[in-house]
């Protein structure tokens, strides 16, 4: 080696060279650093997106069981307020026989303020109609307010379905559902 610096220590180069040469040098250390901080930047970015698919998949999952678990709850419960409608209408009979129906009229009165009541509108002053008798049997309106019964059970039951899932959804992303989750309506109590 140091035969090879002596020699080269006696060849005489232009300056210009001499500058040219470090200038390379230089650039091609900073070429080969930039590439090591490309690929370090490459392997965390690979290592971030890793890490996301990895919580994005666990959330997925989550969600789906979620999903499944209110689905199976609420399915199989509104069914079931439906099969006990139907069944209580089957009954009607049983309950408001022809001779009720005769003895026990529905006025129009009673018309009246049923249908305010479903409409939100206001009953309005009473008059002598009222007390007229309706074309209305008994067990129609039995049978009429089964039915608004038991949809509206189901929908009570589909909207506490749906606030299950978005607490349960809530869990699966942020961990936790938020305060509203906490807070127990008093029917719920009941049940």
């Amino acid at each position: 080696m140091r035969p090879l610096i002596a020699r080269a220590a006696g060849i005489v180069v232009p300056n210009w060279t001499k500058w040219a040469a470090v200038a390379a040098l230089m650039v091609a250390v900073y070429g080969a650093g930039r590439l090591h901080e490309a690929r370090r930047g490459a392997d965390a970015m690979a290592d971030y997106i890793g890490k996301q698919a990895t919580q994005t998949a666990g959330i997925v999952k989550k969600q789906i069981e979620v999903q499944t678990s209110v689905q199976t709850k609420y399915v199989d419960r509104i069914q079931k307020i439906y099969v006990q409608g139907a069944t209580i209408e089957t009954n009607i009979p049983i309950y408001i026989q022809p001779a009720d129906a005769d003895r026990f009229g529905v006025n129009a009165g009673f018309v009246r303020v049923l249908d305010a009541a479903w409409s939100g509108e206001p009953v309005g002053p009473a008059t002598d109609s009222d007390r007229e008798p309706a074309e209305l049997s008994l067990d129609a309106v039995a049978a009429a307010e089964v039915g608004n019964a038991t949809s509206c059970r189901a929908w009570r039951d589909q909207a506490l379905g749906w606030r299950d899932f978005y607490a349960g959804q809530q869990v699966a992303v942020n961990g936790r559902a938020g305060e509203w989750a906490d807070v127990v309506p008093p029917n719920l109590l009941q049940q």
